[in-house]
């Protein structure tokens, strides 16, 4: 096995130089830009860039004291199917704080509040063409509440609860396939395990 020559430094000199950086396109959520660069030894090049607005993303792994896992089912038009996803979203406004997005994404899409919240990680989407990041909570201690209506792709969409376990082993057959809800899981599933040991 070869060694690493060196310690992983994610804030050395980067490879390439900036140029220029022009807004190409504005969104609620986001926007894009071009952004001009070179580097020795390729020259000039261009890449476009998604830049997320209104913060990280925020999601929500709530956990039942039986280790259930409310999953919504969700209407995704990019990719013309439906997913099996945690409860997520973004601010609606610049100054509502994540937490505060976790507790009402919760309440809109799952009909559920927590008595505890609490944020775990923090993760890079798309790190090759996009600046989105997400906020990963954990909740417990949940009841439920009134749900909310939530937009034309999930119009009172339907809450799975899932065991850990089985929503584990749809990762692993893919019929889960969101990445925030893939991350959830096996974070779940890594911090029970260890609290079983």
């Amino acid at each position: 096995m070869s060694e690493t020559y060196r310690k992983f430094d994610p804030w050395r000199v980067p490879p390439v130089q900036e140029d220029s950086r022009q807004q190409i396109m504005d969104a609620y959520y986001f926007s894009v830009e071009k952004v001009d660069l070179s580097a020795p030894n390729f020259g000039h090049f261009s890449r476009k860039i998604l830049r997320e607005k209104m913060g990280d993303t925020v999601a929500v792994l709530a956990l039942t004291e039986e280790h259930t896992i409310p999953f919504v089912e969700q209407y995704r038009i990019p990719t013309h199917r439906w997913t099996l996803e945690i409860p997520a979203g973004h601010a609606k406004t610049p100054d509502e704080k994540p937490s505060d997005v976790a507790a009402r994404k919760l309440r809109e899409e799952a009909g559920l509040e927590a008595s505890e919240m609490s944020q775990i990680f923090r993760f890079i989407n798309t790190p090759s063409f996009s600046t989105q990041h997400t906020s990963l909570f954990l909740a417990r201690g949940l009841s439920e509440t009134a749900r909310e209506e939530i937009g034309p792709e999930t119009q009172r969409s339907s809450v799975r609860y899932l065991p850990l376990d089985e929503a584990y082993g749809m990762v692993l057959n893919g019929t889960i396939i969101d990445a925030k809800s893939i991350v959830a899981i096996l974070a779940a599933k890594s911090s029970i395990a260890d609290a079983d040991k």
